[in-house]
């Protein structure tokens, strides 16, 4: 792919801007790049960017820095120094102090899945409701319908039960 401004060299720079709901993407040479004001973000590793949302790890105290993983061996300033978990288990021995990291990172601790936001609203699965069913409940039924809506009966029910025990 080709620089959309010179049109010469080969296009390394991506850049995507969202103003009011508006997404432009532009492909730009490193050289036109920097002429426009976009700036190499550096040698630096992923490690080392994800390193940075811990640093304020190292000023805390040094109580849970005795605590190791298990099964890794690996404590929560080697985690914090080097932006990597060291294992699955890891997460579990340090759930307290990676929590809050985790929500300033990814906004949230319940995974999502894997479809990205900027995917179609058709492409996302759409989360059923009690309203939305009762909805469809209705229109089977006044479609004659009735074995349709007993199993949307049957959901509907299923789904106050796990509300009722929330």
């Amino acid at each position: 792919m080709l620089c959309e401004k010179c049109g010469k060299n080969n296009a390394t720079t991506h850049i995507r801007t969202v103003v009011n709901g508006v997404v432009t993407e532009h492909n730009l040479c490193g050289y036109c790049a920097a002429k426009e004001g976009y700036t190499d973000i550096g040698n630096n590793s992923l490690g080392e960017m994800l390193a940075s949302v811990f640093g304020d790890v190292l000023t805390k105290n040094s109580a849970s820095a005795a605590l190791r993983c298990q099964c890794c061996n690996a404590s929560f300033s080697d985690i914090a120094e080097s932006g990597k978990v060291g294992c699955s288990e890891c997460y579990k021995t340090f759930y307290d102090e990676l929590l809050p990291y985790l929500k300033r990172v990814h906004g949230s601790t319940r995974h999502a899945g894997k479809i990205p936001n900027r995917a179609p609203l058709m492409v996302k699965p759409q989360k059923e409701t009690i309203d939305s069913l009762r909805m469809k409940l209705n229109e089977l039924v006044r479609l004659e319908k009735f074995e349709e809506a007993a199993v949307v009966r049957d959901r509907i029910k299923k789904l106050e039960e796990e509300k009722g025990n929330e």
